[in-house]
């Protein structure tokens, strides 16, 4: 598979027109306080935004992330239906060029992946998100927040069963046992949600590095004074998720959306 430029330990940025829009995004991935290696990078290209946060140590966590972007980064976005067939196509090739990844620690390699891609639909722009793990896309519209993917994990579920608040699980000792991933034998299920691209809006796509130590609330506070400017935003963001510890990797993707011609 051919190799593809990704963001890991370091930062980027552009600007996209696509459909009378213009995508400026930002992407910063970043190793944090912890951990020796950082699994974690993110892929932006025309009209493909997109992060993936791999497991099983170092080299193996770091391929397979590198694999799923490089699968997802070779497909061409066009219509919703052609797309989202190609992004599962992609995935099915991901996960199994990832169950080939050697192991020298006995653990299986495995990756969680999210993002969006921009589609044809109806006549005009729309975001595909795509979605397999706990790491997670928002939609920032009219100065609210909303996470749009739903976290495949344990915690999730008992959220979703009763068993635990929102608050609670963000220190349940199960908060990082996650049901689906591509590779480690997992179920490799992918999610797809669908919403038109809009002149103001910013979708956030980030792992659960950031997630983990920042609370939506603050979420939508950094937001709310950083949308215009996705270079800033994602700093801060990562900036104030290193402040609160940082334990696990953290990288950001932020596509900010305006509409062509009008002034910066």
């Amino acid at each position: 598979m051919a190799a593809v430029a990704t963001v890991r330990d370091s930062a980027a940025s552009g600007s996209h027109e696509v459909g009378g829009f213009g995508i400026d995004w930002a992407a910063v991935s970043d190793v944090g306080l912890v951990r020796e290696a950082n699994e974690d990078a993110a892929l932006v290209t025309d009209r493909r935004y997109l992060l993936a946060d791999g497991m099983g140590g170092h080299d193996c966590g770091e391929l397979a992330s590198e694999t799923a972007l490089a699968a997802l980064g070779a497909v061409e976005p066009s219509d919703l239906t052609t797309t989202r067939d190609a992004v599962l196509g992609a995935l099915r090739t991901a996960a199994h060029d990832i169950g080939d990844i050697d192991s020298a620690n006995g653990r299986r390699a495995g990756t969680t992946v999210t993002g969006a891609l921009i589609v044809d639909y109806e006549g005009a722009p729309h975001w595909l998100v795509v979605n397999i793990g706990d790491s997670r896309t928002y939609r920032w519209s009219d100065a609210v927040i909303e996470q749009v993917t739903t976290d495949h994990s344990q915690v999730q579920e008992l959220i979703d069963a009763g068993h635990l608040t929102p608050e609670q699980a963000r220190v349940d000792p199960r908060r990082n046992v996650i049901t689906r991933a591509l590779g480690a034998g997992m179920d490799a299920e992918a999610d797809f949600f669908v919403f038109p691209v809009v002149a103001g809006d910013v979708v956030l796509i980030c792992s659960d590095g950031l997630t983990g130590e920042l609370p939506d609330s603050e979420l939508e506070e950094i937001i709310a004074e950083r949308a215009a400017t996705p270079d800033a935003l994602a700093a801060e963001l990562v900036s104030a998720t290193l402040a609160l510890g940082a334990r696990d990797n953290v990288t950001v993707v932020v596509a900010a959306v305006r509409q062509l011609g009008e002034e910066d």
